[in-house]
């Protein structure tokens, strides 16, 4: 796979063509159709970003991602470009087929990003709002993971996922709410960042859960993710919850090397349900990091249990209020009823245009607002996350980071769990804690287990503080290092 640093040095040198670049990437978008990873691909758009590019002087090619194709997953809006988080109600009917929505604006990242010199390649599938472990939810249809296609490429990122590691890009947007960057990169083997809450600017991201939506980088290496982000970090007017906190240098920390940094093992992470083969690759890559010089420290988490119901109660909430503006009255798919009227039009337009999934998780999320069930579950839900969350700021006093599996098992296959909710939401059971206390997390590749007589990937998670990046890049860099997987 091509690095962002490779590709880069290349253009801006003149040694690589980006035109060429981009005809190579939209050629194996092509040839790889069948993954349905990719729901637009943006050939004309590109070539023309690409030629624009190729025109300038060396001086002037100064962009940090200089002629980079990405990547950019449904829920993230590109001006003029088909935004739809895989969803059907976002798909709006006319005498030509479906109309897709185009927005009139770039999202935040996506700004930062084309300033740099980046451009957009395509959008890329995904759980139909973000909702989903799988990429089985979406409108457009499952993602295959490139690896073994017949199995899933994880969720709701899969199409980034699947795109970097089928080499459709050399680099993905994807958004983590409980998990949705970290468990795709790990099922896909490569490597996933999900950043502080408030770290990287929501604007122009289709909302899932306020409190939990973040943008992040899907790559093949971490020194790539690292400086995506650095690029994408940093205040933002349009974002109130967007953080003022400086962006330290991610890139530079990547040399920095783990001698001296301790890092902890919570125990509840290797209780049971953690498939043995999964847990043998994660013991192998935590005993690298202890004899390169890494200080192990057992710590606890006491609270993780409670992650995946906790998660299931605020997210489905904020969903449901969220959700509320696709009514069928102001831009996507609007179903007239032949009776009724107003009412009728609503129920009918988001009767078609959400998938089982999304219906499920407003109707609980209405729920657990409702009149009289509102401090039972949602007040509780919010409670409970401050546990989760202090637990976390009190590993942090002992330890720099901490280290994890990011999923129970390997990628599984396709339809194993679509008819069985819990047991899918138990595949984020590992992820949802550092969403819900708001903590950076990362998942690389450490090594391959096997199942069912496959060999796939498996992905270590390296969390660490609030704003603790540079010290999660640091860490997650020496390990690969390491692993080499």
């Amino acid at each position: 796979m091509r690095t962002v640093i490779e590709i880069v040095e290349g253009t801006r040198s003149g040694k690589l063509g980006v035109t060429s670049l981009v005809e190579e990437y939209v050629g194996r978008v092509r040839q790889k159709k069948a993954l349905n990873a990719v729901t637009y691909l943006a050939e004309n758009e590109a070539l023309q970003d690409a030629r624009r590019l190729d025109a300038l002087p060396l001086p002037e090619r100064r962009g940090r991602l200089f002629g980079v194709p990405i990547l950019v997953k449904d829920a993230i809006c590109t001006r003029d470009l088909p935004t739809t988080s895989g969803s059907r109600i976002l798909n709006r009917a006319s005498a030509e087929g479906p109309r897709p929505y185009l927005p009139p604006y770039d999202a935040t990242v996506i700004e930062r990003l084309r300033a740099e010199g980046a451009l957009v390649l395509g959008k890329a599938n995904m759980d139909e709002f973000a909702m989903g472990s799988s990429n089985e939810t979406s409108s457009y249809g499952p993602v295959k993971n490139p690896l073994d296609e017949t199995r899933v490429p994880g969720g709701s990122s899969g199409g980034s996922a699947a795109g970097v590691a089928a080499e459709l890009a050399p680099v993905a947007l994807g958004s983590d709410t409980g998990g949705s960057i970290r468990q795709p990169a790990s099922f896909c083997g490569i490597v996933g960042v999900k950043p502080t809450f408030g770290r990287v600017s929501r604007y122009g991201l289709i909302a899932f859960a306020s409190s939990l939506d973040q943008i992040g980088p899907m790559t093949p290496d971490v020194r790539s993710a690292a400086r995506l982000l650095e690029v994408m970090a940093g205040p933002d007017g349009r974002d109130s919850t967007a953080s003022t906190a400086p962006v330290e240098g991610y890139e530079a920390a990547c040399e920095l090397g783990l001698a001296g940094l301790r890092f902890g093992v919570p125990e509840e992470y290797f209780a049971a349900g953690l498939d043995p083969e999964v847990r043998r690759v994660i013991d192998a890559a935590i005993e690298k990091v202890k004899n390169a010089g890494g200080v192990l420290v057992p710590v606890s988490l006491p609270h993780t249990h409670y992650g995946v119901s906790t998660y299931y109660v605020l997210a489905t909430a904020e969903a449901s209020s969220n959700l509320s503006r696709f009514d069928g009255v102001r831009f996507g798919l609007r179903v007239e009823a032949p009776q009724g009227g107003l009412q009728a039009l609503y129920t009918e337009s988001r009767a078609r245009g959400f998938g089982p999934e999304v219906q499920r998780r407003i109707l609980l999320g209405t729920y657990v607002l409702s009149s009289g069930f509102y401090d039972a579950y949602y007040g509780k839900a919010q409670r409970v996350r401050t546990l989760i969350a202090r637990d976390f700021e009190r590993a942090f006093e002992q330890v720099d980071c901490l280290l994890a599996p990011t999923s129970p098992t390997v990628a599984f296959r396709l339809g194993e769990r679509s008819q069985d909710p819990l047991a899918m939401y138990m595949a984020d059971v590992y992820t949802l804690p550092a969403s819900l206390a708001g903590v950076p997390a990362l998942s690389l590749p450490v090594g391959k287990a096997t199942d069912r007589g496959q060999s796939l990937p498996v992905g270590l998670q390296v969390m660490a503080p609030l704003n603790g990046e540079a010290t999660m890049f640091r860490a997650a860099a020496a390990i690969e290092s390491l692993c080499g997987a």
